[in-house]
C-alpha cells in the first residue's frame, strides 16, 4: 500500500495574484486546483517532476557537498522536507526560508557555483525556476 503523498504547497501561492505558475511550489494553476482529485500515484509523479525541476535549476547554481549537514540544518530550523526529496530540491526550500539569515553556506552543506551570498543565490534560482516552470506549463498546455 502506498503512503500518503504530501502536497508540494509551501504556503506562498502566487496564483492568487494572477500568476499561472506558482512561485512557491512551481505548480501550474490547474495542477493546484486538480490536486485534491489526483490519486496517490499521480501525486507522486507530480512531486517527482517538481523535485526534478528544482534540482535541475538549483544544480546550475549550487552543489550539495554534504547532504547530512543540509538535512541537519533543515531539521534544526524546522524547515519542512520529504525523505525522498532530492538534496538540491531541499536546498531550494532552505534558501527560500533562510536566505536572509544564512551567512555561511558551507555550514549548510552547500557550495555555490559562483561566489554569491544566500540571498543573491536564492534570487537567481527563483528567477530561473520561474522561467523553467513557465516552460513546463507551456509544455503541459500543448499535450492532448
Amino acid at each position: 500500500m502506498a503512503g500518503r503523498v504530501a502536497s508540494p504547497c509551501v504556503g506562498l501561492c502566487s496564483t492568487t495574484v494572477g500568476d499561472r505558475v506558482c512561485r512557491g511550489c512551481q505548480r501550474i494553476d490547474d495542477e493546484i486546483c486538480d490536486w485534491p482529485a489526483l490519486d496517490g500515484e499521480a501525486r507522486a509523479r507530480r512531486m517527482a517532476e517538481l523535485d526534478a525541476l528544482r534540482a535541475d535549476v538549483a544544480g546550475r547554481h549550487l552543489r550539495v557537498v554534504d547532504a547530512d549537514a543540509l538535512e541537519a540544518q533543515l531539521v534544526r530550523h524546522r524547515i519542512r522536507f520529504r525523505a525522498e526529496q532530492p538534496p538540491l530540491s531541499r536546498a531550494v526550500e532552505l534558501l527560500r526560508v533562510g536566505r536572509d539569515r544564512i551567512r555561511d553556506l558551507s555550514r549548510y552543506g552547500l557550495l555555490p557555483v559562483e561566489p554569491l551570498d544566500a540571498a543573491a543565490l536564492h534570487a537567481r534560482i527563483a528567477a530561473d525556476l520561474r522561467v523553467a516552470a513557465e516552460a513546463r506549463r507551456e509544455a503541459h498546455a500543448s499535450l492532448p
